[in-house]
């Protein structure tokens, strides 16, 4: 199957995975592993700046070797504090990689579509290969592409809430009108949201909730990662025609058998 492109990197599988919520490194760890990933989130308010932080205390202590990077800003209530994340997290773990997350509603975590923009603006122009989290908005996404991220990654539905895929036709249409990788972020529930997406050719997933609280994180992974390859498969096979309603069509003849 073709590889996903972000940047200057390509990656084999097409889920990313989140590192919160589970219930401990090991699982997380083995989570990550049978998820096939190539990329992970990890919240830089989660990961220890310190110079000397205590052995297989940080996350990326227990990830899998060979595997990027992807830290994140979440948390971020605006432009500024998100540039200022981005920055430390460049210097503390050596990625120009950056999920991009501005979201100053505490009840939805909607991503704030200004001030998302304005740090795209920034950490693009600050050498970030830029990742941004945003609404499920095609107008939105072409700015977020023109002004320089590697991907755009509106929601399937608000983050965490385990909804599923609630903007179809929203991602159908940035599909249609952008042209760098379309990465399904937030909300999704069920491995056969992430092979919905893919089938209607968002290009990736990322998934973090669904796996970390299912009760076996591990085989949830895993149906994650048939998920995408499936709903790949699917976009590229392209699917048949769709008939009315009220018609059906045989898949065997009806005539020429039974002594006709």
């Amino acid at each position: 199957m073709d590889a996903l492109v972000i940047g200057t990197r390509s990656y084999a599988g097409r889920l990313l995975v989140g590192t919160g919520k589970f219930s401990s490194m090991e699982v997380m760890a083995q989570a990550v592993a049978a998820s096939g990933t190539g990329l992970v989130t990890v919240a830089l308010r989660r990961v220890d700046l310190d110079d000397a932080p205590a052995p297989g205390t940080r996350v990326v202590d227990h990830l899998p070797e060979g595997i990027d990077l992807l830290p994140n800003t979440s948390g971020a209530a605006t432009a500024q504090e998100a540039v200022l994340l981005a920055r430390l997290g460049r210097a503390a773990l050596g990625t120009d990689l950056v999920k991009l997350e501005v979201t100053p509603d505490p009840v939805t975590l909607a991503p704030d579509p200004i001030e998302t923009l304005r740090a795209a603006e920034q950490l693009v122009a600050d050498g970030f290969t830029v990742l941004p989290y945003c609404s499920a908005d095609p107008l939105l996404c072409r700015r977020l592409q023109d002004v320089g991220c590697a991907t755009v990654m509106p929601l399937g539905s608000w983050i965490g809430s385990n909804r599923g895929l609630r903007t179809r036709d929203a991602i159908e249409s940035i599909v249609a009108a952008c042209q760098v990788p379309v990465v399904v972020d937030a909300g999704l529930a069920v491995p056969s949201d992430a092979a919905c997406a893919l089938e209607i050719g968002a290009d990736a997933v990322l998934v973090n909730t669904a796996i970390a609280v299912a009760g076996d994180p591990v085989a949830m992974a895993e149906g994650f990662a048939l998920a995408t390859r499936a709903g790949r498969l699917a976009w590229l096979a392209g699917p048949g025609r769709v008939l009315e309603a009220t018609r059906a069509s045989a898949s065997s003849p009806l005539t020429g058998f039974l002594g006709e």
